[in-house]
């Protein structure tokens, strides 16, 4: 049986944040239209539109990467985290370097530090057999209150920013539409995801991938090493959330500042959902979701809303496309 459309779900999550913020706004039926067209208010709302269509983008291939193989990775929120901290720090150490140098290796030492997370809770998996799904959450919401005291403590600037040192402005990603925080960075984000198709559904390894996901039975029927393809899946999703904190941090925060990785978690696992984990709908389902997420922004910047509203739209995304999937199931195996 074939998937089901994302699009539905979507609509209905879209249409019933945009009715709620209309009853607890302030500014009462306003609200409503302000929450679709507020996106394109202003040249800073279009731009942070986009930039955070693109770390979406890449987010949310990282969580896809863990879904082919039939594994939740939960830890996206400490290991963009703990990417955008290592990235800040190995970049602000190598100051006098080459800007192409210190970004290949604060890139790499951000991948390597989150892969390592994710890779944990494969181990995890493949020695006690404990489920990826609550180790990865486990693991990362550990990881979060040390990077915090980590940039509290030892790496704070000496501002007044609960924030890292600044990187060299030289190896800064150059903006493309200032003020707002778009960078060059996010014409990375389609030629990922088309990389990632290519792997996905041009390469024997690929398939294998995706057969091993939808039946783990079927794979080892079919001499399928689950090993690998466990600790392989894991440890490309670490590392692509890795990548987004380096991209954040490089192109858009310029210091890894505390809390800046709040909600790209759990939103980049609402995109991957949203795709059906498939890498050519991960742009078009990041597109629009940062349109719900930017426009439940500017609602509740102007409804004076009295709770976090950006949340709760959060919550009823991933609450709908979670919906969907379990009727898919449910009558799948009907």
């Amino acid at each position: 049986m074939k998937r089901s459309s994302s699009l539905p779900a979507m609509y209905f999550a879209a249409f019933l944040c945009a009715a709620l913020s209309a009853i607890f706004s302030k500014s009462g039926a306003s609200a409503f239209p302000a929450f679709f067209t507020g996106v394109f208010s202003s040249r800073f709302y279009i731009g942070s539109f986009l930039n955070t269509a693109f770390l979406l983008s890449v987010a949310g291939l990282g969580a896809a990467a863990a879904l082919l193989n039939g594994e939740y990775n939960l830890g996206g929120e400490g290991q963009i985290y703990a990417g955008g901290f290592t990235a800040a720090v190995v970049m602000s150490g190598l100051s006098g370097a080459h800007p192409l140098v210190a970004g290949l290796a604060g890139g790499l030492a951000g991948a390597a530090v989150s892969a390592s997370l994710a890779l944990v809770s494969a181990a995890l998996k493949y020695f006690k057999g404990a489920s990826v799904l609550l180790t990865s959450f486990l693991i990362s919401s550990a990881a979060v209150p040390i990077i915090d005291s980590l940039i509290a403590g030892a790496f704070r600037n000496s501002g007044n920013l609960l924030a890292t040192r600044f990187i060299p402005e030289s190896m800064r990603i150059p903006q493309i539409l200032p003020p707002s925080p778009l960078s060059a960075a996010a014409f990375f984000a389609p030629l990922l995801c088309a990389a990632a198709w290519h792997f996905v559904f041009r390469t024997a390894t690929g398939r294998r991938f995706c057969i091993n996901g939808i039946s783990k039975e079927f794979g080892r029927y079919c001499g399928y090493s689950q090993t690998k393809m466990l600790f392989g899946a894991l440890a490309v999703s670490g590392a692509l959330h890795g990548i987004t904190g380096f991209l954040a941090v490089t192109g858009a925060y310029y210091p890894c500042h505390s809390g800046f990785h709040a909600g790209m978690g759990w939103n980049a696992l609402t995109t991957a959902l949203a795709a059906s984990s498939n890498p050519a709908n991960i742009v078009p389902a990041a597109l629009a979701l940062s349109w719900v997420f930017t426009g439940a922004e500017k609602a509740a910047l102007l409804g004076g809303f009295s709770f976090n509203f950006t949340a709760l739209v959060q919550g009823i995304l991933l609450f709908s496309l979670a919906v969907r999937d379990f009727l898919f199931k449910y009558y799948s195996a009907s």
